[in-house]
């Protein structure tokens, strides 16, 4: 069994150890509000952590160049290409 064979089953078996602890606490012992509450907040931790570092890159990067200037870049690539090839014996 190569190392990626024997990762995918550690996680298998960790999955599962998780999801009978979990059931238990939740449905076996007094645990279950304080339980819930705590996924409750790592969920909204985790949707708005994303949300937050997406607006962050938003905020911090800077805006491309508007096509026009690409526009006028290219065009002006090309006259220097086809001044060259002019200019140049053949």
């Amino acid at each position: 069994m190569n190392r990626d064979q024997m990762v995918g089953w550690g996680l298998v078996v960790v999955s599962i150890i998780v999801i009978v602890v979990y059931g238990y606490i939740l449905f076996m012992t007094p645990y279950w509000v304080q339980l819930l509450q705590l996924t409750a907040m790592i969920a909204v931790l985790g949707v708005f952590g994303i949300l937050a570092w997406i607006g962050y890159t938003l905020a911090t990067t800077p805006p491309p160049k508007p096509i026009e200037e690409i526009e006028k870049e290219i065009e002006e690539e090309l006259k220097k290409l086809e001044q060259e090839k002019s200019g140049a014996p053949s």
